[in-house]
């Protein structure tokens, strides 16, 4: 994996994060190019890393590397996408949101092994968590650096999980209205942050080293003493319609993959 050449069309705040994980030491390739098209992020990977040049259009890209990552927003992503001349064979990894499968083939225009993937911001760090889809040696051995990954095996598994990955915003939602709740009744930020933090941290913790067979509602029961205050929150979550809200969210999202991108969902 070493010697082959990455290049990235779109330089954004996911390809950022990719570059750097795979760039921490011990680094795990050693060529990168870039596109040019966001200037600020593309000259400060160049100046951070000297395995990373900018290039000086798309197609320069996939001409002179290996691997091409399209981290093209989806707005525009049809226009650049169809623009390029990709090889046969050619390795190509879309790390683009709620862009159909065969829609993105159609637009290539070429015979590519193509791989879609859902890489975090923690990749960064080299702690992601990566759904890869379909199954792919390169790939797989590609995002493994950058921390764990799940490769499906159905496009059905990658969309769960690509709707799944919207949650983001959500869990800090929460942490943000229990900040506000607490804030509202006279604490101080500083202690209320100082609490709040570190509880969410070790809940998840908790969640990560629990065997693999305990399921989320046992470790709920388990924090949820009989009469007690943590029971009493749930109910009234549930009982407010809280967790249906939650997969009504999801399933609007889904529909949103599986229908593709759609301009209507973004805001001016």
């Amino acid at each position: 994996m070493s010697g082959q050449k990455v290049g990235f069309i779109g330089t954004g705040t996911i390809t950022d994060a990719i570059v750097r994980g795979l760039l921490r030491e011990p680094a795990a390739l050693s060529r990168f190019m870039v596109s040019p098209r966001n200037a600020e992020i593309a000259a400060k990977l160049a100046r951070d890393f000297a395995a990373v040049t900018v290039a000086t259009d798309n197609q320069s890209i996939v001409k002179s590397c290996d691997t091409i990552v399209l981290a093209v927003r989806p707005q525009i992503a049809r226009d650049v996408v169809r623009s390029l001349s990709f090889r046969t064979g050619q390795a190509v990894i879309s790390v683009m949101a709620a862009t159909n499968r065969t829609t993105l083939l159609g637009w290539i225009g070429s015979d590519v092994r193509l791989t879609q993937t859902i890489p975090l911001p923690f990749v960064a760090e080299r702690r992601g968590i990566t759904a890869i889809y379909p199954r792919d040696r390169e790939t797989a051995a590609i995002f493994k650096v950058l921390g764990s990954i799940v490769q499906c095996d159905s496009g059905r598994e990658y969309e769960l999980l690509a709707a799944a990955s919207s949650l983001m915003a959500t869990y800090f939602g929460i942490m943000n209205g229990a900040l506000e709740w607490v804030t509202g009744k006279g604490l101080s930020r500083d202690k209320s942050r100082a609490y709040l933090l570190p509880l969410f941290s070790e809940l998840s913790r908790t969640a990560l080293e629990a065997p693999s067979g305990v399921a989320f509602a046992e470790l709920s029961r388990a924090f949820a003493t009989r009469g007690g205050l943590n029971e009493q929150v749930l109910s009234d979550f549930e009982k407010h319609g809280g967790a249906d809200a939650l997969k009504t969210a999801l399933n609007h999202v889904l529909a949103r993959i599986e229908k593709g991108f759609s301009s209507e969902h973004v805001k001016p």
